[in-house]
């Protein structure tokens, strides 16, 4: 009889899992693999919607769990949370000896465990590196993951290429586009009038959905930032918002206070949720207008709904972006620029031509293709 060899994704947030959806499916549903799952960070958090409940009503069994985060959003609360997933991490991979762990993405979650795979000398699959986000440590926890691991998926070819510049095997890079997209392609989305009642929320004639997180590399702006956005979204008419929270970034519960005072005094034309998990999140995208932030789905995922993204500031900096995306600066006035163009036809002309740069999905099959042959 053939061994099967063990397969072991980690996931720390709503977002993250949402991508390793289709992948985890493939890999659970393949006779080849022993599916493992861990699941820590945000998922264990009541504060962020406890969503590994989410993960095992999807009928995904959960393998083991870490808590690591504590209830502080400050550089040290983050810093002893790394410290306590590794820990975490060193026992669960004693006990379930993985042949492989996939991981995604850039979080501290994720530092945390490809640190502790590294020590324990388990090989590591990292998707998503070779990426650029110049205005958060995001981007140097990328590439510090990239340089533990073993194989490589990337999006587009030019972060295959940045991947293979940090000193990686070319044989183990593999341009596979983002899991994001496979999403959009395989997921029955909601209509409008679906996608309402399941918020309780009623659209408008005109509506944005707003995601902002943190700019972690700069020094406590993210009040003075999203207040600059909330005045912005303020002097707009008959426009219907939809907040999605922040991340357990640094500030990110500055910015989850600020939305819930906003949405408690705008209550007839705004609504927040702190996980509207991916089917809501994606078919949201597809009713709304256009999408207001600085979150990595404006640049991946959105363009493929041939819509238009305001990517705020310098979060997302060096990022490859569609023709639908609007850069504009962290202040109050560039933002309401940036809003009109979102709203002009000639800008909505433009996108409906839009080519997504991260592909046109059918990642997750590419990858599990890799982990059988490696």
């Amino acid at each position: 009889m053939i061994e099967k060899r063990k397969i072991c994704v980690v996931t720390g947030t709503r977002a993250e899992y949402g991508l390793l959806y289709w992948l985890m499916k493939e890999i659970s549903q393949d006779h080849f693999f022993e599916f493992q799952l861990v699941v820590t960070g945000m998922h264990l958090a009541p504060e962020f919607g406890l969503t590994y409940k989410q993960i095992s009503s999807d009928g995904f069994e959960i393998n083991a769990k870490v808590e690591m985060l504590l209830s502080s959003d400050t550089p040290v609360g983050v810093s002893k949370s790394i410290g306590l997933g590794i820990i975490g991490f060193a026992d669960v991979f004693e006990d379930l000896k993985p042949d492989i762990i996939v991981v995604l993405g850039d979080r501290s979650e994720i530092f945390a465990a490809v640190s502790a795979a590294m020590i324990a000398r388990v090989p590591v699959a990292h998707i998503h590196g070779g990426e650029t986000t110049e205005g958060a440590y995001d981007e140097s926890m990328r590439h510090s993951i990239t340089k533990m691991s073993h194989l490589h998926f990337t999006s587009t070819e030019i972060y295959r290429n940045r991947v293979i510049q940090l000193g990686e095997q070319p044989q183990y890079v593999f341009d596979v586009g983002a899991p994001g997209i496979d999403n959009i392609k395989r997921l029955k989305l909601m209509s409008r009038d679906e996608f309402e009642k399941s918020i309780n929320f009623k659209l408008g004639k005109k509506n944005l959905l707003v995601t902002f997180h943190p700019v972690t590399l700069e020094r406590s702006t993210a009040k003075k930032q999203f207040l600059d956005l909330l005045v912005a979204l303020n002097e707009l008419e008959d426009t219907y918002i939809i907040f999605t929270k922040a991340n357990s970034d640094v500030d990110g519960r500055v910015i989850n206070s600020m939305i819930d005072e906003y949405v408690q005094s705008n209550s007839d034309n705004s609504i927040a949720y702190t996980s509207l998990g991916q089917l809501r999140y994606l078919s949201c995208v597809k009713h709304v207008d256009g999408v207001v932030g600085n979150s990595s789905s404006g640049l991946a995922e959105v363009p493929s709904f041939k819509k238009g993204t305001i990517n705020i500031g310098d979060r997302q900096r060096g990022r490859i972006k569609a023709d639908s995306v609007i850069d504009c600066q962290p202040d109050h006035s560039s933002i309401r620029i940036a809003i009109s163009q979102l709203f002009s036809e000639e800008f909505r002309k433009k996108t409906r031509s839009v080519i997504n740069p991260y592909g046109a999905g059918g990642t997750a099959e590419k990858i599990v293709a890799v982990l059988k042959d490696i």
